[in-house]
């Protein structure tokens, strides 16, 4: 381990490494670094944590390489789609984050990430480890202190925005303004964006269009912005804490809601701490720790190779 996070343990350097690597379900016997790079290739290779292309995806490929160039519209699906398998929709290359006035210690630790399309990657880890500081920086909301975020193969900027829908931990919207409004408002911003797929989810939930948001209950107020935000067709979709303000009863349709308006070619990126409530849409996680990153694999080897759930293995991982 690097010793400029070293200040991010209280144990010595070959301690720390070591309980790491322990709770990792791969090799013990690679570094950290080395660790995490295997972690990535296992996650493109092994058929058996299934990150392949998405059927969906192959199977437009497919089709287009069938059609002919005299529609022109079909010629852009294809280049569309050619594009979207070779490139990847999120790397993160030696990322690091250091905060003013904190010394050594690194918020992000040289995180190296490769995240495919199609999938639902929930990011875990306690308070601190630097999922926000993560988010931010994949948002263009954060400059890295060192490293690079690729988007589409693009470093943040107003054409990356276009392509991630993003939801904060924090509300952000207008306490003044009419639910109506933040939907117009969302509309005239993106071009994406649907006003009858948002006005649907509203009416399920029973949210007046008409209702000011500063009339609204937090909880009531976090299930507008999320409709906001899942009313997007983006690439790729990152959700800070979306469950945490909602009373039980809602979750599960929140969670529905996530699954089933999102393009099945783009990818969720979920922060939660919430677990067991959202194991069951996993895909794939990722476990942070001190702003290092432990582990990146499927939920299907974590329950095969562990015998347990993420929820159970999370609490071992973190226990105090």
């Amino acid at each position: 381990m690097n010793e400029n996070n070293s200040i991010a343990y209280t144990q010595s350097n070959d301690t720390q490494s070591e309980n790491i690597l322990n709770t990792s379900v791969y090799s013990s016997e690679n570094t950290v670094n080395e660790q995490n790079i295997q972690t990535q290739n296992n996650l493109v290779k092994s058929e058996e944590n299934v990150l392949n292309i998405p059927i969906n995806l192959q199977k437009n490929l497919v089709q287009d390489e069938s059609l002919q160039s005299d529609n022109t519209q079909q010629d852009s699906v294809y280049i569309q789609n050619t594009y979207a398998v070779n490139t990847p929709l999120l790397q993160l290359n030696d990322l690091c984050k250091r905060y003013p006035g904190m010394g050594n210690y690194m918020s992000v630790f040289h995180m190296n990430l490769t995240i495919l399309r199609g999938r639902i990657i929930g990011l875990l880890g306690p308070n601190g480890c630097g999922k926000t500081t993560l988010i931010k920086m994949i948002n263009g909301l954060l400059a890295p202190t060192c490293g690079t975020v690729l988007i589409n193969g693009m470093e943040p900027c107003p054409a990356t925005k276009k392509v991630i829908s993003y939801l904060p931990e924090r509300t952000y919207l207008d306490n003044g303004m009419k639910v109506s409004q933040m939907v117009e408002y969302f509309a005239d911003f993106y071009e994406d964006f649907s006003t009858e797929k948002a006005y649907s989810m509203l009416g399920v939930l029973g949210i007046s269009s008409d209702a000011r948001l500063k009339t609204l209950s937090k909880g009531t107020k976090e299930k507008v912005q999320l409709i906001l935000v899942m009313s997007r067709q983006a690439d790729l979709y990152i959700l800070d804490e979306p469950i945490a303000g909602v009373d039980p009863a809602a979750r599960d349709y929140i969670l529905r809601t996530i699954i089933t308006n999102y393009n099945p070619g783009s990818t969720i990126i979920l922060s939660t701490h919430l677990i067991s409530d959202i194991e069951n849409i996993l895909d794939d996680v990722i476990f942070m720790k001190n702003g290092s990153l432990m582990l990146y694999t499927s939920v299907d080897s974590i329950r095969s190779q562990m015998g347990k759930s993420v929820d159970t293995y999370f609490r071992e991982v973190y226990a105090c």
